[in-house]
């Protein structure tokens, strides 16, 4: 069995075990790698990728059933390109001790050393499945650890591709990946990694985040859900539709981020329907041979879009199919399994499309005749991964921020908090837990160690220690006394 090129076969836990055994033998010769090491990972681990661009997008073109190679380029090969270079520009300040107030009034001088966790276990989702594996793998080696990758076995082909592209230039003791269907990620994730990086849905978050917690494997977890977009109430309705269509229709909707569904004002509604409409056909002015279309990833998933939308129409829900006129009666096309750009007008409460993540170009579309009702109905439920806001910076957005809770907001476009390095990216509740990118990202693959220490003549603990003077107790008690005065002076009158 060839690990490296044969993304068909399952590897067995003995051989995973080995894998990892193999790289914590390597962490222990090296600990903590100095800069110079790490930079030369990573950019090894980014040389490997890059060579192989032209394979990777023709792989995902296969494994998606249709996905322009300049999609894949854009995305899914150099979406992480900006926090390669955030990475390797910052790391001798984010590997340096950090320097904190000394303990006990200036007792005890303290540092925060900055230590690799050891071997990390990245495992990815399908939708982007190079840059969605590619960004905390560069994070984990700026931070100085080893890493396995768990590609997704719904793109087998890339799976293949990348795994061949990073043995090309790494050791397998530096990074190695690891094809292969349920039972290898079953046993991946049985393995006691010093951290799991997951990207995907919440119903496999659960599992990864159960079977890591029997080894006490910290873990972050990536996922998604119901995504909000509010158009306020002063906002430009042809310019925030446009904005929305784009947004919707990146990877056909397959993206995490993407929102799920719109509120508009009542008033408004059939001026945002038609220029929603009139955007999407601006992007795909043809549908069914457009080269630019991507494809629903399998079949399952499009039979569940489909299902979504036809259980939606079923309890009352209006369906706009957004094509030209002549390709109406050609669509869907379960054979390409291109499914059309759709919006969902009066989509019941009772429709699954309403809970479950559409992962689809289909928008559902609410209206209002207050702002704060959308506003409310947002912040009912799980936590979304993202939420969106258009229109201008008033107390109505400032209410907004204040009274729902989200990964992330970004005001007039879309996924702008994922691009900026500067901040750290993952969601709350159900959409995640902990973060990445940038500085965050180093954070997350970097135990923070602090280091105390006491040159005083006489031991700390002894303060601590018997004999129980009278003069102890009456301090401690006289002690308690002074901070209670303190606080409850502070307190209102009852």
């Amino acid at each position: 069995m060839t690990l490296t090129t044969d993304s068909t076969v399952d590897v067995t836990p003995a051989e995973l075990q080995g894998l990892l055994d193999a790289q914590r033998a390597a962490q222990s010769l090296d600990p903590i790698p100095d800069a110079a090491t790490r930079r030369d990972r990573i950019d090894r681990f980014v040389a490997a990728v890059l060579e192989h661009s032209a394979e990777l997008a023709e792989a995902l073109d296969a494994d998606f059933g249709g996905r322009p190679a300049t999609t894949s380029l854009e995305l899914d090969i150099l979406g992480g390109m900006g926090t390669i270079a955030y990475a390797r520009e910052n790391l001798e300040e984010w590997m340096a001790p950090t320097e904190v107030p000394a303990g006990m009034g200036g007792a005890f001088p303290t540092f925060v050393q900055n230590r690799p966790k050891g071997v990390v276990g990245v495992i990815g989702p399908w939708n982007f499945p190079v840059v969605l594996v590619f960004t905390p793998t560069v994070e984990a080696l700026a931070a100085g650890n080893r890493v396995m990758i768990k590609f997704s076995d719904m793109t087998p082909r890339t799976g293949a591709v990348f795994a061949r592209a990073v043995a090309s230039r790494m050791s397998p003791e530096e990074v190695v990946v690891v094809n292969g269907g349920l039972p290898t990620a079953t046993a991946f994730t049985d393995l006691r990694f010093d951290h799991i990086f997951f990207t995907g849905s919440p119903k496999v978050g659960r599992l990864i985040a159960t079977a890591a917690g029997k080894n006490l494997v910290p873990v972050t977890l990536e996922l998604g859900g119901k995504n909000p977009a509010i158009v306020a109430p002063d906002a430009d309705i042809d310019d925030a539709a446009t904005r929305l269509a784009a947004a919707r229709h990146v990877n056909s909707g397959q993206v995490c981020l993407c929102p799920d569904y719109a509120f508009v004002p009542e008033s408004a509604k059939d001026a945002f329907v038609e220029a929603y409409q009139k955007a999407v056909l601006a992007h795909f002015p043809t549908f069914i041979d457009n080269p630019d279309v991507v494809s629903i990833v399998n079949d399952a998933n499009y039979a569940r879009v489909s299902g979504l939308v036809e259980d939606a129409k079923s309890k009352g829900a209006v369906e706009i199919v957004i094509v030209p006129e002549g390709e109406k009666d050609r669509v869907p096309d379960t054979g390409s399994r291109r499914f059309p750009p759709t919006l969902l007008l009066d989509t019941p409460e009772s429709a699954a499309i309403n809970t479950e993540e559409i992962f689809g170009p289909v928008l559902v579309v609410h209206t209002y005749s207050g702002v704060d009702e959308a506003i409310a109905y947002a912040a009912t439920g799980e936590h979304p991964l993202s939420s969106y806001w258009y229109g201008a910076d008033t107390d109505e957005f400032r209410r907004f921020l204040l009274n729902t809770t989200s990964g992330a907001v970004s005001r007039n476009d879309f996924g702008l908090a994922y691009v900026n390095d500067a901040v750290p990216f993952g969601g709350v509740g159900m959409s995640g837990s902990g973060a990445y990118h940038g500085k965050a990202g180093f954070d997350t693959f970097s135990h923070q160690r602090p280091v105390a220490q006491s040159d005083l003549p006489t031991p700390f603990a002894a303060a601590f220690t018997p004999p129980l003077t009278p003069e102890r107790v009456q301090t401690a008690a006289g002690t308690v006394a002074v901070i209670l005065a303190d606080t409850v002076s502070r307190l209102p009158e009852a």
